[in-house]
């Protein structure tokens, strides 16, 4: 198992480094466009604030277990998120990806929107395309005021960080970044921005994916090669114990022959002194007869 999530280890890694500058432009892009202070950004609603009354959260978790605290991590970090929004007053409902979020939910808390599991090892656009249209549709619909997603982001081989990202609405950027002063639409605002907020929140939710996919690949990897470790530790106390045991008992069985041999040595000098103590009646020890 460690061979295998080290080989699915590196295709991840090369993936989410591939495509992190792009989701990182796409994001500014989005929050640039959110700052907008012209009528353009009245034009869709995936960019208008309003008061949270339910709060969706897109939890990303794997279907498979033996990965460390990878799992444990993420849901821990699902559940502090849920107890915050409900103690603000907003509903909570989850759309779970992997199978041990989904188990969680059932479990613990059975508000569970939808669930996706078996997804690929390098999802693409088509794999997460239903994930992407029911989180939009229920935010435009007005069933959930907020989206935000709970994935692992991927520092590197040894960390793996549970983090929680806002996706719905779009936050606006800071008004001290720079970007392009203006933007011009073409064929009209209104059908550019359905597209780009739309293209641009898929590939929000596409890299969550693979940072999800490396975090996990290498968690496992690391949790095999530790279980590894620790089971060459345990084989050779045991042998060192066993090879205890067995001299002890080879000692012992020594030890009883020796006292055995012992023992009937004794006996058999015992009886050949008793027997050459034994005289005639009328001969003397050392006498010979009279002829």
């Amino acid at each position: 198992m460690e061979a295998v999530s080290a080989a699915k280890m590196r295709k991840a890694q090369q993936q989410v480094l591939a495509t992190r500058p792009y989701a990182q432009q796409a994001h500014e892009v989005l929050s640039y466009i959110a700052r907008l202070t012209s009528t353009e950004s009245e034009l869709n609603p995936l960019i208008t604030q309003r008061p949270v009354k339910r709060s969706e959260i897109l939890l990303v978790t794997a279907d498979r277990g033996l990965a460390g605290g990878f799992n444990a991590n993420v849901l821990r970090r699902v559940a502090q998120l849920m107890r915050e929004k409900r103690q603000e007053g907003a509903e909570v409902t989850v759309v779970a990806v992997g199978k041990k979020g989904r188990e969680w939910l059932l479990r613990y808390d059975p508000v569970v929107r939808a669930e996706f599991t078996g997804l690929p090892d390098n999802p693409t656009s088509y794999d997460i395309g239903p994930i992407a249209r029911i989180l939009i549709d229920d935010y435009l619909s007005g069933y959930a005021d907020e989206v935000l997603m709970v994935y692992t982001d991927y520092v590197n081989t040894i960390q793996q960080v549970p983090v929680v990202h806002k996706l719905l609405p779009v936050v606006p950027s800071e008004p001290s970044a720079t970007m392009a002063p203006e933007y011009i639409f073409e064929p009209s605002p209104d059908a550019v921005l359905n597209r780009v907020l739309y293209g641009f929140t898929e590939v929000q939710i596409l890299q969550a994916l693979y940072e999800s996919l490396a975090s996990e690949h290498s968690a496992r990897m690391v949790a095999m090669r530790n279980a590894t470790d620790a089971a060459g530790e345990l084989i050779d106390d045991l042998t060192l114990t066993y090879n205890k045991a067995r001299q002890g008992a080879i000692t012992s069985e020594l030890i009883d022959i020796v006292g055995g041999t012992s023992a009937l040595e004794n006996k058999q000098n015992t009886e050949t002194a008793g027997s050459s103590d034994w005289l005639p009646v009328g001969l003397e020890r050392n006498a010979l007869p009279v002829a």
